[in-house]
């Protein structure tokens, strides 16, 4: 293993966080964790990074996209994750890829895991389980492997130029009956969406981009979708709760 590295992640609900620190355990004896959502994008000490991100629609989030703009890679090797929820990756690699080695990094290995998906948990549901495990760790050894090689190349990942357009949400969460008004939806979202004045929460349609992270935080779990919004999105994720997708490694 690795002595030290660095995971920079964005986890709104929790399974990319999950997942690349799956990986990042398996790499490095000694992981430094930076949270994008919180916008902890100071640069790393080690010299090698871990960088997880959930796919949305084919791409990874805009607001991730700024935030790895603003990482400094001078040369550094990167290791890219994209997590999605068993419906498909798209162009979300290469667009990780292609941010960050704008950014300075070298891209050493890439990497699309399946995690529960954040808005139909049942498309995914029980991801990352033993058999992804297994499969991690043996990928974390043969980008060990690969450093230790000294003589490689950056990995070549599939994707399209220009990338899959990135559509405009439906819809934000709302909070439903029995909001209690802790503003806990509020201080988790990434972009400042939320505003709570006592029990009324309020969102920006424009700044929302429905990570779904004030759902999961919800204590009373009454932060969610418009019910006729989360019935078109079940609707059309259902063939992804039947299916099992396998995880895609890129050396």
């Amino acid at each position: 293993m690795l002595k030290k590295g660095t995971l920079y992640y964005f986890s709104p609900t929790g399974g990319t966080k999950k997942t690349g620190e799956l990986f990042s355990r398996n790499l490095f004896k000694e992981v430094e964790f930076r949270n994008l959502g919180k916008q902890e994008n100071e640069e790393a000490d080690s010299d090698v990074v871990v960088v997880a991100a959930p796919v949305f629609g084919g791409r990874i989030p805009a607001f991730v996209t700024e935030q790895l703009k603003d990482l400094r890679g001078n040369g550094k090797k990167a290791v890219t994750l994209a997590v999605y929820g068993n419906r498909h990756y798209d162009d979300a690699i290469l667009e990780m890829n292609d941010v960050l080695k704008e950014a300075g990094f070298q891209i050493v290995a890439s990497a699309a895991l399946i995690a529960q998906h954040s808005i139909v948990p049942e498309a995914g549901a029980g991801r990352p389980n033993e058999k992804d495990e297994v499969e991690i760790k043996k990928f974390a050894a043969e980008v060990e492997a690969k450093l230790e090689g000294g003589n490689w190349e950056e990995v070549k990942v599939p994707g399209n130029v220009p990338y899959k357009e990135m559509k405009k949400n439906p819809a934000t969460p709302v909070s439903g009956e029995g909001c209690i008004g802790c503003g806990a939806c509020a201080r988790i979202c990434p972009v400042n969406a939320i505003t709570v004045e006592g029990k009324t929460v309020s969102t920006d349609y424009d700044k929302c981009f429905m990570c779904m992270a004030c759902t999961s935080v919800c204590p009373m779990k009454v932060r969610v979708l418009p019910a006729p919004v989360q019935n078109v999105m079940n609707e059309k994720l259902e063939e992804c709760t039947k299916t099992y997708r396998e995880n895609e490694f890129f050396l």
